[in-house]
């Protein structure tokens, strides 16, 4: 089995100490500072920085934890370009901006590999919470729980935890191992538990949570690859693009990947893994998408990373059939285009690229049979979880929720955000 930090260097590797200080030499240290305000998490960012540039390494870290539990992932995975760094003033007289994310990663893995405790935890109060997921918003729920003295059990349903930073996220972002590093880092030092393999799927598991907890966080994220409803869509080299990255993560392969692949869609995922099938030596791989790509959802930059891997990118193109016998020989498109605002499909347009693999990036399902089993949840129109934005809370009252379950799939940091504000809310619930 190949190593896959041998087959995917990092893009935005570990700094050393003379190239942290000098980077740090650079930053202006703003007031109001507009790097700090695009942070979702709020990390006072020119503080760690200038703590890095005086050799206050613990200090940076202390910074960065206070706001952010998931600190040295979010460094690895955050889209700094669109965040802090796209927020930096330097960018406002073109200068490149200040490398705030590798900053980031360079104080914190220094407060991991040196194991600094940063928070002391108060005696029970005796009250406990159930988390479901242990992923970043419920990693980050439990931090904030535990520093309030509440005995904390994380159900997760996989063998790992974090979630798509460790299972869905790109090998060349993040590593396995500084994924469940700072996990482990995090639980020695609060003492939540993690329960793996527990799946929370009917009315009895649900009703034992309410039996024996005060709260429940729900962290439960999206589920599956969703189906696009084309023929074909079931033959083994069709999948999807969440199971793709997972597998390529959890279950690395010295086998050579598809020759020709085409990845369906225009977001940041597709991008992720159209670059792997690049990276793993794919001779041709097209991400094919059927708006222009102005429309993209993707990150410039991400497409950019495509791009320089060797993917093409064809727009204006809707798949409606994947072709072959009993195995994928090609993929059908039509032609689309915009009239009178509406995307609409341009009739005998139709033509058939060959390959041997698709990737369906075109969204994942949220997980409604479980939502269905808890009583008085509600959720809008496209299934998210309704939430009071300020804490959390569900309409029923004793669920609290956060991620991408309410988020409908945003960033990591916005999990870890939304994870710590649950926290802080059942507290608040729980005190009354």
């Amino acid at each position: 089995m190949q190593d896959n930090e041998k087959r995917f260097p990092q893009i935005k590797p570990l700094m050393n100490s003379s190239e942290a200080y000098y980077e740090s030499s650079r930053c202006l240290f703003c007031y109001n500072a507009p790097c700090t305000i695009a942070c979702p998490t709020s990390i006072d960012i020119p503080l760690f920085i200038r703590q890095i540039n005086n050799g206050n390494l613990t200090g940076a870290g202390k910074t960065i934890y206070d706001s952010n539990y998931l600190g040295n992932t979010c460094a690895k995975v955050c889209p700094t370009e669109v965040l802090c760094e796209g927020a930096c003033v330097f960018t406002k007289v073109n200068i490149k901006a200040l490398a705030i994310g590798r900053l980031q990663n360079f104080a914190t893995n220094n407060a991991i590999l040196t194991k600094q405790k940063y928070f002391e935890i108060p005696n029970p109060n005796g009250k406990s919470v159930a988390i479901i997921g242990a992923g970043p918003a419920g990693i980050s729920c439990a931090c904030e729980l535990r520093k309030a003295g509440y005995q904390v059990d994380i159900f997760e349903a996989k063998s790992n935890p974090s979630g798509l930073a460790l299972h869905g996220v790109a090998p060349y972002k993040i590593t396995n191992r500084e994924a469940l590093m700072e996990v482990e880092y995090l639980r020695e030092q609060f003492g939540f538990n993690i329960i793996y393999n527990t799946r929370i799927a009917n009315i009895e598991d649900v009703q034992k949570l309410e039996t024996k907890y005060d709260a429940v966080f729900l962290g439960i994220g999206l589920g599956n690859s969703a189906e696009i409803k084309i023929n074909g869509e079931d033959k083994p080299e069709c999948i999807g693009a969440t199971e793709f990255i997972e597998q390529i993560k959890m279950n690395p392969s010295e086998e050579p990947i598809a020759r020709k692949v085409i990845v369906l869609g225009g977001g940041n995922t597709a991008m992720d893994a159209a670059s792997e099938c690049a990276r793993l030596g794919a001779e041709k791989v097209i991400v094919a998408y059927r708006r222009s790509e102005k429309e993209m959802k993707a990150y410039y930059f991400e497409y950019d990373l495509a791009k320089v891997t060797g993917v093409t990118g064809m727009f204006n193109i809707a798949p409606i059939e994947i072709v072959g016998g009993n195995n994928v020989e090609g993929v059908k498109f039509i032609r689309t285009e915009h009239v009178d605002g509406k995307l609409r499909n341009i009739q005998g347009s139709e033509f058939v690229l060959d390959c041997d693999l698709v990737i369906k990036a075109t969204g994942q399902m949220k997980q409604k049979s479980l939502i269905a089993n808890i009583s008085g949840i509600t959720m809008d129109e496209t299934g998210r979880i309704l939430v009071n934005e300020t804490s959390g809370q569900t309409s029923n009252p004793k669920y609290f929720a956060g991620g991408d379950a309410v988020n409908g799939g945003a960033e990591v940091v916005n999990a870890t955000a939304e994870g710590k504000i649950a926290g802080i809310g059942i507290h608040l619930f729980l005190s009354r």
